[in-house]
């Protein structure tokens, strides 16, 4: 098994908060997938196999939550499905409309399974609940819960990619620790409303067996949670290569 990823820089081309970027670089993202027929990934219901991390900041960013114009920002996409990556490699650098950002660098990895030992959230985990709520401590706190919804999450994912079920003898995680005081968020807007999606950042330590860890390594591949296409659920990972 293998993921796919682009480490990419873009170019800012004006000042652009925090709380915006995740949804003006998704939309920069899908813009691109159209431009070469790829659009029916965001189209089609179900799961988009790809996810993408937020600009890194720099340091005197941090204070104001703010990205500054006329600097370069790294990021990072990645996917299952080398063909969208492949597609991207290219579409990204050539969006030199887009009025907030453009592409300057994206280069590809191809990464080989390996032994996971710790996952990081690098972006909130969104998890929906009832009443159109996300899970946090307050809406929810019911860890058994959230670890279900995270492994069903997972198992669907590579079950819907790969076309075959897996053996699942227990959940995929072996120790999950929250790691932020109060919730983070992904803001969008949609028909001019406004509407944020709350989630959580964690370590995840993954059990050692193998349903597990191919279920860990689709978590690098194409996000943990839901919202994945907007930034939502991008891990870093620790292990044995």
């Amino acid at each position: 098994m293998r993921y796919f990823e682009l480490r990419c820089v873009a170019y800012l081309k004006k000042e652009m908060a925090f709380e915006r970027s995740f949804e003006l670089l998704s939309k920069y993202i899908s813009f691109c997938m159209y431009q070469e027929g790829e659009g029916e990934v965001h189209q089609k219901e179900g799961f988009k196999y790809y996810v993408f991390s937020g600009f890194k900041p720099k340091d005197e960013d941090i204070q104001k939550k703010t990205y500054r114009g006329g600097e370069p920002y790294p990021f990072t996409i990645r996917s299952l499905d080398e063909t969208l990556i492949d597609t991207l490699s290219t579409t990204l650098r050539q969006n030199i409309n887009n009025e907030n950002l453009l592409v300057v660098e994206a280069h590809k990895k191809t990464i080989s399974q390996f032994f996971i030992t710790e996952l990081y959230s690098a972006t909130p985990v969104i998890v929906s609940v009832s009443n159109g709520k996300y899970w946090t401590m307050n809406e929810s706190g019911d860890i058994v819960q959230l670890q279900k919804q995270l492994h069903e999450n997972l198992e669907k994912k590579y079950q819907s990619f790969f076309g075959e079920s897996l053996h699942v003898n227990q959940n995929f995680i072996q120790l999950i620790e929250i790691k932020n005081k109060v919730p983070q968020n992904i803001l969008i807007t949609k028909e001019g409303k406004s509407i944020r999606f709350f989630g959580n950042k964690f370590r995840i330590v993954p059990n050692e067996d193998e349903v597990s860890q191919k279920l860990a390594f689709v978590a690098l591949a194409c996000g943990v949670g839901e919202k994945n296409s907007y930034g939502g659920g991008f891990m870093l990972g620790r292990g044995m290569r």
